[in-house]
């Protein structure tokens, strides 16, 4: 199958998306089986107030606010930035984020901002226009056009820019009471919808009820399949990657396969849902070559969206890097054939 697809359906009882780019499973979002999805935004109270932040009383559990002043006792709004490590409190900002498929509404910071990644400057000036309406002007909040944004009517990226700008109002004079979910984060089939479809991509089709049909299972069984040259194992401390060049001792197989595994572990770790400290044991090759391995390292990470920090090497000679915790592990609810 050409092109890029996304596919609706369920995957262990929990809805799903799926995109495929030329018949090749590319990203997968699963339902995170709890309301506080990164995202999500909720009314608490400060609960306790520590050294390096403050414990938030939420709906039915605790989250943790990292840094500023806060005083015990008082309401507070916080959004969900990840997924809570086992038996620990859910992380959270107090700086709220409002998220629409054309704009990004910024409350606290002000100013309209265009994508880098729109770099036509015609676009970029008739972008700015359709964002600068009535209620973008008098609004104390910053607007963001997104990458996605390109191509779009101008009708169509004011309205929404009327309507995220009006949800973030309202969220933010919520603010007194007992602690509440205001903003649920979104299911995966609305987040496709938001995040995968681009302005014009008119033969993008949602198919509803075709993983199989559409070989999105046997790719995620092929993911855990036994793979000589690159094996992730998930731990409760962090994700162990060891990366092996097999039956090739040539001079230019630690290189060779080092270079593979760097461009194929953003797939791994974004369709297995796993993030957190990484530690990544590559094939043994000569100092000099390591410079080249970061560019693809890098490379490849900045084409992935999960928030990805890459830490460089330690003294044992690991690469080390920290990647955002905001997806579900897909062994929660789903295990290969």
């Amino acid at each position: 199958m050409k092109g890029r697809q996304i596919f609706l359906d369920t995957l262990g009882g929990a809805p799903a998306a799926a995109l495929t780019v030329d018949g090749r499973l590319e990203d997968l979002l699963i339902d995170p089986g709890t309301p506080f999805a990164p995202g999500a935004i909720l009314r608490g109270k400060i609960d306790r107030v520590t050294k390096g932040g403050a414990f938030v009383a939420l709906p039915g559990c605790k989250g943790f606010l990292r840094g500023g002043a806060q005083r015990q006792g008082s309401p507070i709004l916080v959004q969900v930035t990840g997924f809570p490590e086992k038996g620990k409190a859910v992380p959270l900002t107090a700086r709220l984020v409002f998220k629409g498929r054309t704009v990004i509404v910024t409350p606290g910071a002000e100013g309209i901002n265009i994508s880098r990644q729109i770099k036509q400057e015609d676009e970029r000036l008739r972008l700015f226009g359709a964002v600068d309406t009535y209620a973008a002007a008098t609004s104390p909040h910053g607007i963001v056009v997104r990458t996605q944004a390109r191509g779009a009517e101008e009708a169509e990226i004011a309205r929404e820019v009327d309507a995220v700008l009006t949800l973030a109002d309202d969220t933010l004079a919520s603010k007194g009471g007992a602690p509440e979910l205001l903003l649920p984060a979104l299911s995966p089939h609305d987040l496709a919808r938001r995040e995968w479809l681009s302005i014009g991509e008119d033969d993008l089709v949602f198919h509803t009820g075709a993983f199989q049909s559409a070989g999105v299972l046997e790719e995620l069984d092929a993911l855990f399949a036994p793979d000589a040259s690159l094996i992730v194992e998930p731990t409760r401390a962090l994700v162990a990657v060891d990366v092996n060049t097999g039956a090739d001792f040539s001079s230019a197989a630690g290189l060779k396969t080092n270079l593979d595994a760097a461009r194929a572990l953003p797939r791994h770790l974004r369709l297995r849902g796993l993030g957190g400290q990484v530690v990544v044991d590559f094939a043994p090759m000569p100092k000099p070559q390591r410079r080249t391995l970061e560019e693809a390292l890098s490379k490849a990470f900045r084409a992935d969206p999960v928030e990805t920090s890459l830490v460089g090497w330690t003294k044992l000679g690991l690469f080390e890097l920290n990647r955002k915790r905001d997806r579900r592990p897909l062994t929660e609810i789903w295990s290969p054939a």
